[in-house]
């Protein structure tokens, strides 16, 4: 024991430990879009680290061993390798078992979409990265490619970009019908609710014109939301004034008995004392109420249904005899 209690002393006189390095900067960091790398040593925006993206970019630019021609529109070819296609989409590897070629070479056609668009699909496969011009300029191709060859993650990145500030009345209805048919339920909710909201400007521009002879179905199904819409909002409408007459009637109800029982400021039961020092009233309802309880004192047609203006006082009557629960102890007038 005596011999560790020295080895422990010999420690705390040499002090405490050098503390290891600090770590270099990070070489990712966090993005809503996802995992990239920082912007200034990127060509756009990547999932993966700098060194292997570098690589799979090479690989993908230079066609290294390429055993794959991708036949796009206008005559172009895109080279690439079929054990990197067939990874990343079990599509692309279906295509690929069903190719026809010479020699090892293998082809098969992507048309439909620009030559662009296509080489940029190709090299999201590769390196998982895009440039952020090319994702503008072909958002709309990249989200029907990345749906018919199963790219789940470029497939959420274009519908991210289209739900941030490219949907535009112009081609809100477009991107509609395009969400319907590449199964992105959220972006049709979204392009769904612009669309009612903005029903007026939307309905007059050429997507909508386009979409009313080749989809008549559509439109109907669109006009028949926007009614059950506007029905609704009627609803809400409804439903918040009649909250509104309630609260009313409440404050009438509850300023009635303050000035039956405790009386207001000039007007109250025949035994209160009035001071010229009387605190306001914390009731809004008690200053018209206090003209209608004074207009039915003196009004001589306060008979029911002879006077508008009596009339209401007999329904407020009426109304806080049915409600009240302590009829014993009220003062206010009729109330049994």
């Amino acid at each position: 024991m005596d011999n560790i209690s020295e080895e422990f002393a010999l420690v705390a006189k040499k002090g405490a430990p050098v503390p290891p390095p600090s770590r270099g900067p990070p070489t990712t960091s966090y993005h809503q879009k996802g995992l990239f790398i920082n912007a200034s040593t990127l060509r756009g925006y990547s999932c993966v680290r700098t060194a292997t993206r570098d690589l799979w970019d090479q690989l993908f630019d230079e066609g290294y061993r390429a055993d794959v021609t991708i036949s796009t529109d206008n005559g172009g070819s895109i080279y690439a390798h079929a054990s990197v296609l067939g990874m990343a989409s079990q599509v692309m590897k279906g295509m690929l078992k069903q190719a026809k070629g010479r020699g090892r070479r293998r082809s098969i056609s992507i048309h439909g979409v620009p030559h662009n668009a296509v080489r940029v699909f190709i090299r999201f496969l590769y390196s998982s990265c895009y440039e952020k011009e090319e994702m503008e300029d072909y958002v709309l191709h990249l989200l029907v490619l990345s749906h018919v060859f199963v790219v789940p993650a470029l497939k959420q990145i274009c519908i991210q970009q289209l739900e941030h500030g490219f949907l535009t009345s112009e081609n809100v209805v477009d991107i509609f019908q395009l969400a319907l048919l590449c199964d992105a339920p959220r972006l049709s909710l979204i392009c769904h609710r612009m669309i009612l909201k903005n029903f007026q400007e939307i309905s007059i521009t050429e997507g909508w014109k386009v979409m009313k002879k080749s989809h008549p179905s559509l439109e109907k199904e669109l006009l028949e939301s926007l009614d059950d819409e506007e029905n609704m909002q009627r609803e809400r409408i409804r439903k918040s004034n009649e909250r509104k007459i309630y609260f009313q009637l409440y404050e009438a109800m509850e300023a009635l008995v303050h000035i039956c029982r405790d009386g207001c400021q000039t007007i109250g039961p025949h035994d209160k004392d009035f001071r010229d020092n009387q605190a306001p009233c914390n009731y809004s309802a008690c200053k018209g109420l206090e003209m209608i309880v004074r207009h039915f004192a003196s009004c001589k047609l306060r008979v029911p249904g002879g006077c508008i203006h009596c009339k209401r006082m007999w329904q407020l009557l009426e109304l806080h005899s049915r409600l009240c629960v302590d009829s014993e102890a009220c003062r206010v007038p009729l109330c049994r």
